[in-house]
């Protein structure tokens, strides 16, 4: 059998993933990257029980570890009081009802794990696909360099402005829920005094307004993510600077606790936040969508990196024994398995409620992706 020539555009947490699954299954992707180097970006990440048993498939678990956070557990607490409104055991615990543990790490750190995973020579950098040319019996890229290259199967891992998913679906209209999101990091030492150990949401108000931490870099840092109502903010990306004065005066009615952790905020950056649908469908003839390309979800079950996760783990299941011929199949088999758990967590997300006073976290951080029954008919 001859293996198909297997493109993966986009270079992030779900084609590297990927690539280095299907290297695993014997298979030689080519992961086309339109940066001209990897960059070092965000911030924390929480990888939950269902995403590291991805990576652990992945072999890369062991390297994961060494730099991040294993909470104990997840709190939920009462924006105004400090009250618990409920308590997810992780650690020793979450690894036995899970088969892995939750771990907080650096996003960089993730990515660094990833790289030294990818099979030599699997990266191209500086390619950015311009246009795509679908001719049934393979597909063409075409680059901004003037170069183009035909592959029996185009996985689109390129992100929420995904070009895949243009060529595929048409332009992308989503909707600005009125809320904007601040990232930031504050050393754990200028809060010693407070236990920061457990991963921690702090529910506000109203659903606009709230406030998540964990610890990252080996509980040397503290992540902070935190949410506001702002009706005429649409900028969606990471590169706008926002102020400690506007967080401090959003949260001023909060519990002192949580006044104190944004008042260490020095730098902080902020986004728009946008709602995606989920689509019917991502997957036409030989080309198919991973990740924030078909399922871009709002971050408030921690689940966007993990989804990603999961499909690279399912696809390279799906392809493990496809020939040329049998891509397209393969392909349809992987959406079959991924869409229904993807669109639900992307709809639960959304609704913003997930462990607010319940801790039955089973039919998420329970998946297995490595052996969840293939969907194939």
């Amino acid at each position: 059998m001859t293996s198909p020539r297997i493109a993966v555009v986009g270079a992030g947490i779900g084609g590297m993933a990927l690539a280095i699954g299907l290297a695993q299954k014997g298979l030689k992707p080519t992961v086309l990257e339109q940066a001209s180097q990897f960059r070092r970006v965000g911030a924390g990440i929480n990888l939950t029980p269902n995403a590291v048993k991805v990576l652990d498939g992945l072999g890369i678990g062991p390297r994961v570890r060494e730099t991040a956070f294993r909470p104990a557990c997840r709190l939920s607490r009462q924006w105004d009081t400090g009250a618990e409104t409920s308590r997810l055991a992780l650690g020793d615990a979450g690894e036995s009802r899970y088969g892995a543990p939750q771990l907080t790490i650096h996003r960089a750190d993730l990515l660094s794990a990833m790289e030294e995973a990818l099979p030599s020579g699997s990266v191209q950098l500086g390619r950015k696909v311009q246009r795509i040319e679908d001719a049934g019996d393979a597909v063409t890229l075409h680059f901004a360099d003037g170069e183009s290259d035909r592959y029996d199967a185009v996985i689109g891992a390129d992100g929420i402005h995904s070009a895949v998913r243009e060529k595929l679906l048409g332009t992308e209209e989503p909707r600005f829920t009125g809320k904007v999101a601040f990232r930031s990091t504050v050393p754990a030492a200028a809060l010693a005094d407070l236990d920061l150990a457990p991963t921690t949401k702090w529910w506000g108000p109203d659903s606009s307004s709230q406030l998540f931490t964990f610890l990252i870099n080996g509980g040397r840092e503290l992540f902070v993510f935190a949410t506001m109502a702002a009706p005429e903010w649409t900028n969606e990306s990471w590169s706008i600077q926002g102020t400690k004065q506007e967080l401090v005066d959003a949260y001023a009615s909060f519990h002192p606790e949580a006044v104190r952790i944004l008042s260490h905020c020095e730098v902080i950056l902020k986004t728009a936040m946008y709602a995606r649908d989920p689509l019917d469908h991502w997957t036409e003839g030989r080309i198919t969508l991973l990740g924030d390309a078909c399922h871009a979800m709002l971050p408030f079950m921690a689940q966007g990196a993990a989804m990603g996760l999961e499909d690279a783990a399912v696809l390279s299941r799906c392809l493990q024994d496809a020939d040329a011929a049998a891509v397209p199949a393969a392909l349809l088999c992987y959406e079959r398995t991924r869409r229904e758990r993807a669109s639900r967590i992307q709809v639960a997300s959304s609704q913003n409620d997930w462990l607010r006073s319940d801790s039955n976290a089973d039919w998420v951080y329970g998946y297995d992706a490595w052996t969840t029954p293939l969907i194939v008919n």
